[in-house]
């Protein structure tokens, strides 16, 4: 006596999801350097890191 079998079961992958762009601006760091700048000439001392104003910091392109 032989037991029937099931046949077997295709599991599908979830779809890949593309990554998103990185930003122009800071190359998906979300931060970006300005020169420091004092004096009465302006001279310029060193520089200064920020959070990137196009992605907000998040690293990714912003949309259009």
């Amino acid at each position: 006596m032989s037991a029937a079998r099931k046949p077997a079961v295709r599991r599908k992958t979830a779809p890949v999801k593309p990554e998103p762009a990185t930003c122009p601006v800071c190359q998906g760091s979300g931060e970006v350097s300005r020169t420091v700048r004092v004096g009465r000439r302006q001279r310029a001392v060193g520089q200064q890191t920020g959070l990137c104003l196009a992605c907000l910091g998040s690293g990714d392109a912003p949309a259009d």
